[in-house]
C-alpha cells in the first residue's frame, strides 16, 4: 500500500512499557511504513503523561497522517483511544495502525472507528445499568450503598457507657474504639444509640 507524502508528513508513535524497554519492533515497521520520524514514549500504559504523544500533538499539521503499530500502543483503554483520534480528526490529521490495518483517512478505516465508539457507548451504558440495578436490589433487600458500618451493637453500648459515664471525653472514646471523632458523635446521637 502507498502513502503519498508529497506534502503531508507520516508520523509515527511508538510506546513500551517499563518492563519491555525495547521499541524496536516498533520503530522498524514505523520506518518500513515510511514514517519519516517517530515518537517514542516509554512508561506504563495507565500513566496519565506521555511527553512524547504531546510533542507528537503539537508537531501536527492538518493532512498529516500519525501511525502506530498496534492500537494499544496509543490508548491507555478503548474510550481513551477513541478519544484521541477523534481529537485527531478534527485536527484534520489521519490515523494508521498498521497491525489492524485500520486507516481513518479512508471510509472503511472511519466506519470500523465509528463502532468503536458506539461500543464504547454501549459498553459505558451497560455498566450503569449494572450499577443501578445492583443498588436498587440492595435497597430492596434493606441495605444501601457506601461504606458498610463500623459500628458493633456491642461497640455501641460501649460508647454510650463511656459518655454517660462522664470520664471519657469523644476523642478518648474515638482513639479507643478506634473510629473517628465524627462516627462517635454521629452514634451517640443515632436512636440506636439511645434505645
Amino acid at each position: 500500500m502507498s502513502i503519498e507524502t508529497t506534502q503531508h508528513h507520516l508520523l509515527g508513535y511508538a510506546r513500551v512499557s517499563t518492563l519491555e524497554q525495547d521499541e524496536a519492533l516498533q520503530v522498524d515497521a514505523l520506518q518500513a511504513a515510511g514514517c519519516g520520524r517517530i515518537f517514542i514514549d516509554k512508561a506504563s500504559g495507565a500513566l496519565q503523561h506521555r511527553p512524547q504523544l504531546e510533542a507528537l500533538l503539537q508537531h501536527l499539521r492538518p493532512g498529516d497522517t500519525v501511525a502506530v503499530w498496534r492500537l494499544d500502543r496509543l490508548g491507555r483503554s478503548l474510550r481513551h483511544l477513541i478519544d484521541t483520534v477523534e481529537k485527531l480528526q478534527s485536527q484534520g490529521v489521519a490515523f494508521r495502525s498498521l497491525t489492524e490495518n485500520i486507516d481513518t483517512s479512508t471510509p472503511g478505516g472511519r466506519l470500523i472507528f465509528h463502532v468503536f465508539g458506539a461500543l464504547a457507548e454501549f459498553e459505558r451504558d451497560l455498566i450503569r445499568e449494572r450499577t443501578h440495578a445492583g443498588l436498587a436490589a440492595a435497597r430492596a433487600r434493606g441495605r444501601r450503598g457506601g461504606r458498610p458500618t463500623v459500628w458493633t451493637p456491642e461497640k455501641l453500648r460501649v460508647a454510650q457507657q463511656m459518655y454517660d459515664d462522664g470520664q471519657h471525653d469523644v476523642s478518648t472514646i474515638a482513639r479507643i474504639l478506634q473510629v473517628s471523632r465524627a462516627s462517635v458523635y454521629r452514634a451517640l446521637q443515632s436512636p440506636r444509640a439511645s434505645a
